[in-house]
């Protein structure tokens, strides 16, 4: 959906800047207008207008949270379709300024238990004001719980909610496509239906993510994790922090129980026996509930005019001195006209107007200049659409951002919407991209060098972890996790390898043994073997010699190792081919190292061997040559 910054809706409702963006809707902070105040418009995209059923579910919405009067729920205070402009559906919300319990979650980690426990209780008296009335959330997450800039907690988006009072339920398809199925119970996930004891299973999970600082089911994907909710039952608390109060592990082991007829039936009695366990925490605490996170002034009285007691004739004396002084008044109302009496009215308005209008263009809030939203932009973006309001006073404020790339606008002050007098600083926060920092080389130094080098950037020293090497000497450093060149974040853990020299490992003997086996033992333990073949009288062929360095001894790993391995006998019998046919006598030949030499004669097809020199049985080495005539 594109921005709609600046927009007007329904002739009320001017469009400062998106805040958020979910799959059904957009949020904006605007102004109302008619009222002079800030206010949240969340806006249908388009494409889901067209569809009956979705825009049905957005009205549900509105209707389920203005049925709420409750100070942890969000505010409804309008609804309906822009009929100029821009085509929208939407809907109006009281502005929470702060941020989500799922952005606390992500800084803080796990929660001390009494800040927990101070959280969820009034997420659950709002939830207990929404089951009294027979309203259902559905979809109790961290994003859905805001937490104002005063402490105020509120539950918002009781889009998916389902009640009496709103009409039918969705169909389990929807529930689970819309819902997020970390927080989902089994029965929403197997049969797609739910009711109070769904929104308890909800909050458990919730109070156990705060507890122990993460989710109690990971996976790759969201089919997983719903799988894993359905057949697996949640984690003791206890098994992941100790100091967790036995009867707190039970009561949200309880709340989170698979089998929805085990949990508290509602958010009223889970409240209430979270309330019995934050007593026996703080005996001290005073145990009088109060829905709000601020204590409420109770209104003063207006003050009285007080009689002073009169005698009966003189009290008599004093009304009828009154209602003298009324009639005189009626007559000289009578003895003017009406069109006069008409026409001094309309010029005390105009003055009136006119003298209000005068001071609020000159001296009051309208001659304040309206910063625009640049949110998202550029700083030359920002230059762009401040110079024709003359604003000129701009700062910058760098800072690193997760989110936002380099050069990106992540907020203004005043943000968009707020109003400054001429002159008047804006200050922009600039994203500077997210926070990194690159692992540079540490090959060739000395731990305490190495250690100096990182703790030059927001980098912790890990462990040292220690490996053989051939070529850097002991005790130096060959590198580190994560490697050299790494881009990490602020605080990442290096560890250094640090050299134990090289490995020496025990050569055994092989003398007398298989070549082959040697050859392959040997390269096996990391050396580089390499095999000389030589005759020997005495040494069958394939068996090894000898072997340099000896056996039995220690070399480094890697280091090379000669096998003279033996090829047999120098000397070869010239054997017995007569009658044989060419081919068979030449292989017999050359099968013994000889080198064969082939004289024919006759004109037969078929030849044989008729004479061989040197003659059968002559003693001589590899390699010579014989010679054969075949006809």
């Amino acid at each position: 959906m594109s921005d709609l910054s600046g927009e007007f809706i329904d002739s009320r409702y001017q469009l400062i800047r998106k805040v958020a963006n979910g799959g059904m809707a957009s949020i904006y902070e605007a102004i109302d207008t008619r009222l002079d105040r800030k206010v949240a418009v969340k806006i249908m995209h388009p494409h889901l207008a067209q569809d009956d059923l979705y825009v049905t579910r957005f009205i549900r919405e509105a209707k389920a949270a203005a049925a709420l009067s409750h100070p942890n729920i969000v505010a409804v205070q309008d609804q309906g379709w822009n009929q100029n402009g821009v085509p929208a559906v939407f809907l109006v919300m009281e502005l929470i300024e702060g941020s989500t319990l799922r952005e606390y979650l992500n800084e803080r980690g796990r929660f001390e238990i009494k800040d927990a426990l101070n959280y969820l209780t009034p997420i659950l008296s709002a939830l207990s004001a929404a089951h009294s009335i027979g309203i259902v959330h559905r979809d109790v997450k961290p994003e859905n719980i805001l937490i104002s800039n005063e402490g105020r907690i509120k539950i918002a988006d009781f889009g998916l909610a389902r009640g009496e009072v709103i009409g039918s339920t969705m169909t389990a398809e929807s529930s689970l496509i819309l819902g997020s199925v970390s927080y989902l119970s089994p029965e929403q996930v197997q049969r797609g239906i739910a009711d109070a004891r769904s929104d308890v299973y909800a909050v458990g999970i919730i109070a156990f993510e705060m507890l122990t600082g993460e989710k109690p089911f990971l996976g790759d994907t969201p089919i997983q994790i719903a799988y894993m909710h359905v057949n697996e039952d949640i984690p003791s608390l206890r098994s992941r922090r100790k100091e967790i109060p036995q009867a707190l592990d039970e009561l949200i082991s309880r709340a989170t129980n698979r089998d929805p007829d085990l949990r508290p039936r509602n958010a009223g009695i889970f409240l209430k026996d979270l309330e019995v366990i934050a007593m026996s925490l703080d005996p001290k605490k005073n145990q009088m509930r109060l829905d709000l996170d601020l204590p409420v002034e109770p209104i003063r009285e207006q003050s009285r005019t007080k009689v002073k007691p009169a005698t009966i004739p003189e009290a008599i004396a004093e009304i009828k001195e009154t209602t003298k002084q009324i009639r005189r008044r009626d007559e000289k109302k009578h003895q003017t006209s009406k069109r006069v009496q008409r026409n001094r009215k309309i010029a005390l308005i105009l003055a009136i107007a006119l003298g209000v209008g005068g001071w609020y263009a000159l001296v009051g809030p309208g001659s304040r200049i309206v910063v625009p939203s640049v949110v998202g932009g550029t700083y030359d973006d920002a230059v762009s659409a401040f110079t024709p309001l003359g604003i000129t006073n701009i700062a910058v404020v760098e800072r690193f951002d997760e989110e936002n790339t380099s050069g990106t606008i992540i907020k203004s002050i005043p943000p968009g919407g707020g109003r400054i007098e001429t002159g008047e600083k804006v200050t922009l926060v600039i994203s500077k991209g997210a926070e990194r920092y690159t692992i540079t080389s540490l090959v060739g130094l000395t731990l305490k060098a190495a250690a100096a080098s990182i703790s030059k950037s927001p980098l912790r020293l890990g462990k040292n972890i220690e490996v053989f090497n051939n070529t850097i000497p002991k005790g130096y450093v060959i590198g580190s996790k994560p490697k050299v060149g790494s881009k990490v974040k602020r605080n990442t853990v290096v560890n250094i390898i640090v050299s134990k020299g090289v490995e020496t490992i025990l050569i055994p003997s092989y003398v007398g043994m298989s070549g082959e086996q040697a050859l392959n033992e040997l390269t096996e333990l990391g050396f580089d073997v390499e095999s000389i073949y030589t005759f020997s009288e005495n040494i069958l062929a394939g068996t090894v010699i000898s072997q340099n360095p000896l056996g039995n001894s220690q070399a480094p790993k890697g280091s090379p190792i000669t096998l003279n391995v033996s090829k047999g006998t120098e000397f070869v019998f010239v054997p017995n081919v007569f009658s044989l046919d060419e081919a068979t006598a030449v292989r017999m030949l050359k099968d013994l190292d000889l080198e064969v030499i082939v004289k024919k004669i006759g004109v037969r097809a078929t030849k044989r061997t008729t004479n061989i020199s040197p003659k059968v049985g002559t003693k001589v080495k590899r390699g010579s040559t014989v010679t054969i005539t075949v006809g």
